[in-house]
């Protein structure tokens, strides 16, 4: 990689399975080569509701002072972006669609067209919605005007673990697992080629200049 890329992962976790697929990814891209940020977006409930879910308060306090909230300035910085989100009744978790909905203006601007970008995301059961999440997010990332860059089968791990459309884990309920090896495996190849994708694409915006305003 011969100019410096920058890489935003940016992610919502409830219980540590995205987040360790977001250091995973974020590892993945480091070791390409890229600056890193890792960023984990807010809860939208109350404390009250956070109660329902025994450790949501622990977990979120630990991450929160941990990791910084994602921000337009991240996204305008990065050169490839990846989202993490759990899923929720089939589709990516609301705390992480809040945060695209704060990209407005850089949509408007067109400072997002033509980045790189991918998923990944986790459920609790293997069938709860890990593929419809992945794809789901696909057309926000389209509207933006980034360029969709899928895992595909590119590494073996690809056949045990992950989804061709990013990585992806699952943790069986109250069993609350963690990711596998061959997940993170699949996360940190995810970041890799995320990278390198983000490299060619950003040496391509640098000649076709600016979008039209």
């Amino acid at each position: 990689m011969n100019a410096q890329v920058n890489v935003l992962v940016a992610f919502y976790s409830r219980g540590g399975s995205v987040e360790a697929l977001a250091e995973a990814v974020a590892e993945g891209a480091r070791l390409a080569g890229a600056s890193v940020r890792v960023r984990r977006v807010r809860e939208l409930v109350d404390q009250e509701t956070m109660q329902l879910a025994p450790g949501w308060i622990e977990s979120a306090a630990r991450m929160n002072q941990t990791y910084e909230a994602p921000s337009l300035d991240d996204a305008r910085w990065a050169d490839g972006l990846a989202f993490g989100a759990p899923t929720r009744f089939g589709s990516a978790a609301s705390e992480l669609r809040a945060y695209f909905e704060t990209l407005g203006d850089l949509w408007l601007r067109g400072d997002l067209a033509g980045k790189a970008a991918g998923v990944f995301t986790a459920s609790s059961s293997p069938h709860g919605g890990l593929e419809a999440t992945g794809l789901g997010l696909y057309p926000t990332l389209a509207h933006l005007g980034m360029i969709i860059v899928p895992t595909g089968y590119g590494h073996p791990s690809l056949f045990r673990a992950g989804t061709p459309y990013g990585a992806a884990t699952v943790s069986y309920g109250a069993e609350r697992r963690p990711p596998t090896e061959d997940d993170l495996v699949v996360a940190a190849y995810q970041g890799e080629r995320l990278a390198g994708v983000a490299a060619a694409l950003k040496a391509y915006r640098s000649q076709i200049g600016p979008p039209p305003t």
